[in-house]
């Protein structure tokens, strides 16, 4: 059964709280605003497709709860939300992208503005199922019998509503029949590779081997890697993409040893605004490096510079797998064709 992320129950929001992965799968309700932000910051969901329809169900959280009040005040009170939910986490555009809509939607909603909002959350998160199927569809395509593909962080069920960007592709082209072998990095800090997307393959029955992050380079010449699929958190217009921190490394190595370098996301991570100048790139915790769970990996008081994203040139990248189908160089031209 494919894992969903995320759900809508009447006036609720249901998630799967991965800080409890591989340990556990268990299901948490977010009933008010402050839940919902907290979830985003403390990764209880991420990937940016997830946290831009978290976003989306948190505007519709507070629409619900505030539908016996005047246009005026829905509206005042959702951007409260809207400047809340948006600070959450800088980097990833969809969370920008979803907020943006929910927003203009209750602004030029005529009539019931709460029940315009709920609505259009409800049905941006059904749709990101679709767009997901889609671009797995389109992705299972560059995908040859006996890959051995690499990917980087947790692209799966897990960073979407359901299905997925690049583990999706991979899961899609494994259930046509492809037979492939699976690399997976711990993504370090948190470990999205090991807790999140090794759960996800083995759930899936993929064959899969998961492999610290210092050792792709090694595993790439020595186990036969293929392919590199990641996923994106921004693409900008010229095809930069900023994306987990270590997939400037990947795209380097991939560069270096002449295999396929591809960034699978839907085309609301396609940022046709912002320049690299513009974007930020999160700093998290540094207890999260200095930590695992409660337990001390370094002095308390080491120095540490724990940057989220990294930005991979266009130059690096083969193509970009969306749902209106795969964009390959020169990125300039073509992101805007299809866009």
């Amino acid at each position: 059964m494919v894992l969903r992320s995320i759900d809508w129950k009447d006036g609720k929001i249901l998630i799967i709280d991965q800080t409890c992965l591989p340990n556990q799968l268990v299901y948490k309700e977010l009933n008010t605003l402050e839940a919902v932000a907290e979830a985003i910051v403390n990764m209880r969901v991420r990937g940016a497709p997830l946290i831009g329809i978290t976003a989306a169900l948190g505007m519709a959280l507070v629409a619900y709860k505030a539908k016996n009040k005047s246009r005026e005040e829905i509206l005042r009170i959702l951007k409260e939300a809207y400047n809340i939910l948006l600070n959450t986490r800088p980097t990833a555009v969809n969370l920008r992208w979803a907020l943006k809509r929910v927003l203009e939607t209750a602004e030029n909603s005529k009539e019931d503005v709460s029940k315009a909002v709920i609505n259009l959350a409800v049905e941006m998160m059904n749709a990101d199922i679709e767009i997901n199927r889609k671009m797995a569809a389109v992705g299972q395509n560059i995908i040859n019998n006996g890959d051995v593909i690499l990917t980087h962080c947790n692209t799966g069920s897990l960073a979407t509503v359901s299905v997925g960007t690049a583990l999706g592709v991979i899961i899609e082209a494994f259930n046509r029949g492809k037979k492939i072998m699976v690399y997976a990095t711990e993504t370090r800090p948190l470990l999205q590779g090991a807790r999140l997307t090794m759960f996800e393959l083995i759930h899936e029955g993929v064959d899969s081997t998961l492999i610290t992050d210092n050792a792709v380079a090694h595993a790439i010449k020595e186990k036969g890697i293929t392919k590199v699929l990641v996923g994106a958190d921004r693409i900008l217009s010229d095809g930069t993409t900023f994306n987990k921190i270590g997939t400037l490394q990947l795209a380097i190595l991939a560069n270096h040893f002449k295999i396929p370098f591809y960034v699978v996301a839907p085309t609301s991570t396609i940022d046709m605004e912002s320049s690299r100048e513009d974007v930020i790139i999160e700093e998290r915790d540094p207890n999260e490096i200095r930590k695992i769970g409660d337990t001390y990996i370094s002095p308390k008081d080491a120095k540490v510079y724990n940057p989220a994203f990294d930005e991979t040139p266009p130059e690096l990248i083969t193509g970009i797998i969306t749902e209106k189908g795969i964009i390959t160089p020169p990125y300039k031209y073509n992101i805007k064709k299809i866009m």
